[in-house]
Order: structure tokens, then sequence, then C-alpha cells
């Protein structure tokens, strides 16, 4: 019997809180998961803050490019009210008070950073990461990811054992050979590559599979039986029952 897939809340809890929150990971905490994925931009003044998209129309009240803004402007943004008024007041987090957080005794949750650099530029944007995630000791315990190949090398050269996933859509023949060639320890990928001949051998070639983003928790033994290391999700209780 195979066991059981870890459980990874997607941008925290957000199918029942708004996404990339301080309280939407909080609510991980709680819910007993295994680790959160969230996701890193970087704002005009070089502060690496949590946000999906790269510009924060979407989710706080605001409009305009991350890249654009400093910090402090980036905190006036009210990034709950788009998903409930019960959270009116929620703030984009910068990473530095999430790895504060999630250095507190207490708290063991993995941490899956992606590195949103595949549309824009972020010069610097992998070191300053791997410098944060090293002032609270806390390397054993994340994982850099991107869709971008060359962040992903970068990130290997500049720590030589923090762990990397290389996120792919779709299933590309070219994957073993690039995810070798940039030094990744893992894929993460969707749900079709993981159950496909490909992902296979991907996972005998020694690449565990982190699955996103899978909301429907009768995929579980699907996965868990293809040997999926992480699965992805909005609703992690729903795969901690």
């Amino acid at each position: 019997m195979n066991k059981r897939a870890k459980v990874f809340a997607h941008r925290g809890v957000s199918g029942h809180f708004p996404e990339n929150t301080m309280a939407a990971f909080q609510a991980a905490l709680e819910a007993g998961a295994d680790g959160i994925e969230l996701d890193v931009q970087m704002a005009k003044d070089g502060t690496l803050v949590i946000i999906h998209d790269e510009k924060v129309d979407r989710t706080t009240g605001g409009t305009g490019y991350i890249k654009d803004m400093t910090l402090e402007e980036i905190l006036q943004l009210d990034a709950g009210s788009w998903f409930a008024e019960v959270n009116a007041g929620e703030t984009i987090p910068d990473l530095e008070k999430f790895l504060k957080w999630a250095a507190m005794e207490g708290n063991e949750l993995l941490i899956n950073i992606e590195l949103k650099n595949d549309l824009i530029v972020y010069p610097g944007m992998e070191k300053k990461v791997i410098d944060l995630i090293l002032k609270y000791g806390l390397e054993q315990r994340v994982i850099i990811s991107s869709f971008n190949a060359e962040s992903l090398r970068r990130v290997r050269d500049y720590h030589s054992t923090i762990q990397t996933g290389y996120l792919i859509e779709g299933i590309p023949e070219n994957i073993l050979d690039m995810a070798k060639k940039i030094g990744a320890d893992s894929i993460h990928c969707e749900e079709r590559f993981a159950l496909s001949e490909l992902g296979r051998r991907a996972m005998e070639a020694g690449f565990p599979l982190r699955v996103y983003t899978v909301n429907d928790e009768t995929r579980s033994e699907s996965l868990t039986n293809a040997g999926v290391e992480v699965i992805m999700t909005d609703f992690p209780e729903r795969f901690l029952k």
C-alpha cells in the first residue's frame, strides 16, 4: 500500500480564505496540512512580496503592477474584501514576514516558494529569496519552484542543496533532459503528467512529482497509487479526512 501523498495548501487554504494572505497560511497550519505553496513577486524597492499575479487588480482594491509599487504602497491595499467582506483588511504579506512566522516554534510546515519570474524579469530575485531562507534557518523545509528554467539554474548556482522544483504544463517530451540540465530535484506538474507514461519515467529517474491544483478529493487514491509525493489543493481539509 502506498503511503498518503503529502498535502500542500495551494496559496494557503485559498478555498476558504483570500489566497496568499496570512489568514490563509494560518488556516493551513490549523488544518494540519503538510505544507504551503505560495507565490513571490518583487516590489519596486526590491522587497519580496507574496502574490500570484504580476498586477494587484484581481486580489486587491488597487490597480497596477507590483514591480511599480513600493512595499509601503502595497501594504495600503486591501487584499481580503474581494474574497469576502469578513476578510476586509487582510494585506499582501512580504516574504520575510511569512518566513518569520514559519520559523516560529510549533510550525513545521514545508514551504513551496514559487518564483513568479516567467513573465517579468526580477533581477536578483533568486539570491534575495535564498538569503531570507538562510536568515531564518529554513533551508531544510523549503522548495523553490518556477516555470523559468534559467531561474532554477541560478538557484542551484547560489545554493547546492536547497530543493528546487521545475514547474511544467502539459506533458513536454524534453522534461527529463531539462530537469537534469538545470539540477532540479523534482517536477511540479498537472495531474495528467503525473498519470502519464512520462510521469512514471520521471519518478523512476528520481524526480518526485508534486501535483497542482487538485480540488477533487476522489482523485487522491489514483495519484497516491501513481506514487506522487505531493498534492496541492485549495481545500486541504478534503484530503486530510
